[in-house]
């Protein structure tokens, strides 16, 4: 095999092993909000879960209804900014439920970044 054509496979196989890699890497943000503070959080989603041995989805994706969370429905596929608005009266706003859940774990747990910026 010439060289060229083996070096074109190489490529070729490194660039669908990086696109399979990043298939679960999402980036945290929220168009509910008008602007952003800080820029949006890289979050590879699997590899979090490998890392933090979490298996139960809802653990993260709380559900219920008006305001209580009910520990036995998941919210999996649905934003955060559907239940939590930007400025809620009487709910958690969304920015404290991102809060909420990422870095009070990542602190409880002393494990994981404890800012958007980490």
């Amino acid at each position: 095999m010439p060289l060229h054509a083996l070096a074109r496979a190489g490529l070729a196989v490194t660039l669908l092993f990086g696109l399979l890699g990043t298939a679960h890497a999402l980036t945290l943000k929220s168009d509910a909000f008008e602007s952003h503070r800080r820029p949006a959080v890289p979050f590879d989603h699997d590899a979090h879960n490998e890392r933090a041995k979490i298996e139960d989805c809802l653990i993260c994706h709380h559900g219920g209804e008006n305001g209580v969370i009910d520990p036995e429905v998941g919210s999996e596929g649905t934003p955060c900014s559907e239940c939590h608005e930007v400025k809620a009266s009487g709910r958690t706003p969304l920015m404290r439920a991102y809060h909420k859940q990422c870095i009070e774990c990542h602190r409880d747990l002393n494990k994981g970044p404890t800012t958007c910026g980490g």
